[in-house]
């Protein structure tokens, strides 16, 4: 529970709903609103009266509280719409809006003319050259994504008045808060405009409200935009209130040069521009930023206008726990609402630290998921008895944690913000293998079930050759060699010893080759065979038999060899045939 005015100065009013079956009450009644429920398709609402009357009993209470609760919060939508009729969501009527309540800070154009140098060097000495403020913000991951709280609130003045409106507490706004464009991707670029529901609809939105300022003539966005991560749109400098979130989470709130929101070194990954800073470290801004934001003297008067006067607003800003607060509050422009310095004050009495004001008045829209939430200023075209939301430029959307790469490179499941990744791979986005290519050696692929070896090859890391008589994918086919012939280890091929040769080396090299492959020529005389190993010409006679008439020869010249020195011999045996 949280306090949300003086209680020296407020007093609750207290609030009573004719029953439901009353025939004149038109009651649309809202489940209690917390991040993850859906919403998508709620209770319809029934218009039992055209006209309903207008009946509210009003109870002097202790100080106002934000409630939670659901029974809170049906009172508080009771109350709502007891006072307005509310266009049934899927009604027949046009949701086109007649945009009669337009809340411009600038006559002409938008956003001053002076430079980011003229901002820096007219602000207080306190503050030196530092022209925006930067805090860390929260991460919980324990905790929801974000809270929702309903506020009804008394107003003092002349005629007392009662203001009613949301707060949202984003608890990880790094990884929950994302600004869009109209529509989607490529809105601004469109000049596109569409409704708060159609946006957050498409992107999923838990929470969702209007955002950046659009040019009311081209319906073009207009301010610095940066959408998760990519620069949507540069303001080429103009100094207006900017809200970003930078790549370490940081959260910022003030007056950025092109240099700010160009830098690199920790670049917005969020960023959409406001009009006036409203709190700065906990204090009021409001002065010092009709200063820095309107220097033209034709739109001062609209300027201080924008500024007092009672309309519905948004706003965002953040605590000093890190959380992100998106304000929004109905109203209508000079009948109802706040001003923005009831806003500033409201949320500095509920811990703000920094805030800035966004688009408001008819634009000013809040959304949970996909459902209309607010009461809109603008009356539908069709039908004036009704009311529609207005189509807007940028939005600010609370989503789910999601991750980066939202689906975790292909490779695992995005939960709660972080990637589980699927065996094999590893890393905060799943884009890294459990083993990395470089330890895979040159003969591997790495693949999420480890190293996966080229034929030939195996270990872990694929740095050894088959064990000898094997070869192939995984080493698991067997050599056919033989005469103690080896295999080649990746195809299989036989690598025969010298003095064979064939596919599966069973040939001894033919006559007249030896070594390996048989490619040697023997070298002894009268062209005879050589050892089919070593090369060697023959010289055991045993090794001659058959050998032709290399053998024949050699022979005889052995023969000549051996009776050369005992000729006596010789002659006699001569002597003794021819006597015969």
């Amino acid at each position: 529970m949280r306090n949300v005015d003086n209680p020296v100065q407020q007093k609750r009013l207290k609030t009573f709903r004719l029953p439901v079956n009353h025939p004149e009450v038109s009651l649309w009644r809202l489940p209690a609103c917390s991040a993850g429920q859906d919403y998508r398709n709620p209770v319809r609402p029934t218009l039992l009266n055209p006209e309903p009357e207008r009946r509210v009993v009003r109870i002097p209470e202790p100080p106002v509280t934000m409630a939670t609760d659901s029974a809170t919060r049906r009172f508080v939508w009771g109350l709502v719409l007891l006072c307005v009729q509310v266009l049934p969501l899927e009604s027949n009527l046009t949701r086109s809006s007649t945009k009669a309540d337009v809340l411009t800070p600038y006559k002409e154009g938008h956003g001053p003319s002076h430079s980011y140098h003229h901002v820096r060097d007219c602000q207080h000495v306190v503050h030196g050259s530092r022209t925006f403020e930067t805090w860390p913000s929260g991460s919980h991951d324990a905790l929801p994504v974000a809270e929702s709280t309903v506020f009804i609130s008394n107003k003092p003045g002349r005629t007392s008045r009662r203001v009613h409106g949301h707060m949202v507490f984003v608890h990880d706004p790094l990884k929950t808060v994302s600004v869009l464009e109209p529509g989607g991707p490529g809105g601004c670029e469109r000049s596109h405009r569409v409704t708060v529901q159609e946006t957050a609809e498409a992107a999923g939105c838990l929470y969702a409200l209007n955002a950046g300022f659009f040019n009311t003539t081209t319906d073009g966005c207009l301010g610095n935009v940066v959408s998760d991560g990519k620069l949507v749109r540069d303001s080429q400098g103009v100094q207006n209130a900017q809200f970003g979130i930078k790549k370490d989470g940081s959260l910022v709130f003030g007056y950025l040069s092109q240099e700010d929101v160009l830098d690199q070194s920790n670049p917005f990954v969020q960023l959409v521009s406001g009009v006036m800073w409203l709190l700065r470290n906990g204090e009021v801004y409001i002065n010092q930023s009709l200063q820095a934001e309107c220097d033209k003297l034709v739109d001062q008067e609209v300027f201080r206008d924008f500024v007092d006067v009672l309309s519905a607003r948004t706003v965002v800003g953040h605590d000093a726990q890190g959380n992100l607060v998106l304000f929004h509050v109905d109203g209508q422009t000079n009948e109802r609402g706040m001003s923005l310095w009831e806003v500033a004050e409201f949320l500095k009495t509920n811990g703000v630290i920094n805030a800035i004001n966004l688009d408001g008045g008819g634009s000013s829209s809040f959304v949970i998921n996909s459902t209309l939430a607010s009461y809109p200023a603008d009356k539908c075209k069709s039908d004036s008895r009704w009311r529609c939301a207005r189509p807007v430029s940028t939005i600010l959307c609370v989503h789910q944690r999601r991750c980066k790469p939202e689906k975790c490179s292909k490779n695992g499941k995005c939960v709660d913000g972080r990637c589980r990744c699927q065996e094999g791979w590893q890393g905060d986005a799943c884009d890294s293998l459990m083993c990395q290519p470089a330890a895979c050696s040159p003969h591997g692929v790495c693949t999420p079930g480890g190293c996966v070896c080229d034929s030939g090859w195996t270990g872990m890391n694929c740095s050894k050759e088959c064990l000898p008589g094997f070869y192939g994918i995984g080493c698991r086919q067997t050599c056919v060699c033989f005469n103690g012939a080896s295999c080649n280890h990746v195809h299989g091929s036989c690598m025969c010893p010298p003095g064979f040769h064939g596919n599966f080396c069973e040939q001894v090299c033919p006559p007249g080759f030896y070594g390996v492959s048989c490619a040697e020529r023997c070298q002894c005389d009268d062209q005879c065979p050589c050892n089919p190993l070593t090369g060697n010409c023959v010289v055991n006679i045993d090794d001659r038999l058959n050998q032709g008439r290399c053998l024949a020869k050699q022979l005889f010249t052995s023969w000549q060899d051996l009776y050369r020195d005992r000729p006596s011999q010789t002659n006699f045996c001569l002597r003794h045939e021819h006597t015969e």
